[in-house]
């Protein structure tokens, strides 16, 4: 069974530790956070220091909670070379302080090989932008090695690794067995596959399986102006092929929803029990 989880800035606004709290009365044992989005937090290399991750670590623990995944969603292939190197500083400081408060992976998508990290389908799925990126991405993964740690990478169609097989290169190519994947299978539909998506869903389950080491949730449906997402139960996708695949090869594996609202959390995470209840007793 999925340990079944949450991203803490789609919970409701509360205190700190009030808000946590709250996340475990809704049935949650873990959460993706990025301290950037967390109200009065930050998340600047020279702010992490141990104090702070020890506050976090023991509040989580009070919480009886576990950080499923420190989030750092930054522009690895960005031409900006002095941009470059303080994001490069930025992912080394969330490893060390992922370490300090016992979070075992740091989570990134793979950016676009632009300064503003917008979506330009010909440069993004280029060759040359998969290069740069795993270039940049290389003396990360280097760094999380000597602190014990996971740079798990995100597959996204709008961004530079945009399918299972160029994940797949990035894993080869760096071969480090601390890079894995953060498997969001809503993240890998767009317009252009979403006819053929639980393709995509067994394409990313063959390809990158046994390294896949946390799963995002939602649902999703097609519009004019692309594929929208939302909280799972609310849009048209059919889990099964995904639950099979969690339960059959990764035990216990946390899985964090996504884009849902406070008021739409629990059910999603009924959606999934329900799910995996019905895979059970097939």
């Amino acid at each position: 069974m999925m340990q079944i989880g949450i991203r803490f800035h789609d919970t409701v606004e509360l205190p700190f530790e009030e808000r946590l709290k709250e996340i475990k009365k809704q049935g949650f044992s873990c959460v993706h956070i990025a301290l950037s989005k967390v109200p009065g937090f930050t998340a600047e290399p020279s702010a992490l220091t141990p104090g702070y991750a020890m506050y976090l670590r023991d509040s989580f623990r009070k919480a009886d909670l576990d950080v499923a995944v420190l989030g750092c969603y930054l522009n690895l292939a960005t031409p900006d070379q002095e941009e470059l190197k303080k994001t490069q500083e930025k992912y080394m400081a969330h490893i060390r302080f992922a370490a300090l408060m016992g979070c075992g992976m740091v989570g990134t998508e793979t950016g676009a090989p632009n300064v503003d990290y917008h979506y330009d389908k010909e440069a993004c799925h280029s060759q040359e932008a998969l290069d740069t990126f795993i270039t940049n991405l290389r003396p990360v993964v280097e760094y999380a090695e000597k602190m014990g740690v996971i740079v798990a990478i995100e597959p996204v169609y709008r961004h530079i690794v945009h399918t299972p097989a160029r994940a797949r290169e990035v894993l080869d190519r760096i071969g480090s067995p601390n890079l894995q994947i953060i498997y969001d299978p809503v993240n890998l539909l767009w317009t252009d596959n979403y006819d053929r998506k639980y393709e995509v869903f067994e394409e990313a389950h063959e390809l990158l399986g046994k390294d896949i080491c946390m799963i995002h949730l939602k649902d999703c449906i097609l519009t004019d102006e692309g594929v929208v997402s939302m909280g799972c139960g609310l849009g048209e996708l059919d889990y099964s092929s995904i639950v099979k695949f969690a339960i059959d090869n990764k035990p216990f594996i946390q899985a964090t929803l996504e884009d849902t609202t406070p008021d739409v959390a629990v059910s999603s995470r009924e959606c999934i029990e329900k799910a995996q209840k019905e895979y059970l007793d097939r």
